[in-house]
């Protein structure tokens, strides 16, 4: 097999790697928004509840973005992915703890909270992941 053939076998499965961790980054992100807006159904309303949207909507927004961008945007648009994911996480936790985020205070037992910090880990990491090669891709 000829140098150019092995470059360009390479290059496609490098591609289709790259379209697994695609699909999901933006499978994390929709479960995240999907637990989001599924605790605004179940009743959490006022302010959590609007951010709760807000969070649903962002998530959304973002899983297409990373299913559309090109390949020298991918690695911005998981990252931005990353970052929306990571603060959600780190707000949950906050909340868990004894200190309160914004006067708002959760608990484990509270509906879908231990689903959420594995969804949102999970996410992290694999939308790190996403970042990580896309941003290589980019520069090879």
């Amino acid at each position: 097999m000829s140098s150019e053939r092995r470059s360009h076998s390479v290059e496609v499965e490098g591609g289709r790697v790259l379209a697994v961790w695609r699909g999901l980054s933006a499978l994390f992100l929709v479960g995240m928004g999907g637990i989001h807006l599924f605790l605004v159904f179940a009743g959490t309303g006022g302010v959590l509840g609007v951010l709760f949207v807000v969070n649903a909507v962002g998530s959304v927004a973002l899983a297409v973005g990373v299913l559309v961008a090109r390949r020298q945007r991918l690695g911005l648009v998981s990252g931005l992915g990353l970052l929306f994911m990571l603060g959600t996480l780190l707000a949950l936790l906050i909340a868990l703890s004894p200190v309160s985020l914004f006067g708002m205070r959760s608990s484990l037992s509270y509906q879908l909270a231990p689903t959420s910090i594995v969804v949102e880990s999970v996410g992290v990491v694999v939308l790190a992941v996403t970042a990580v090669l896309a941003l290589r891709r980019r520069a090879g």
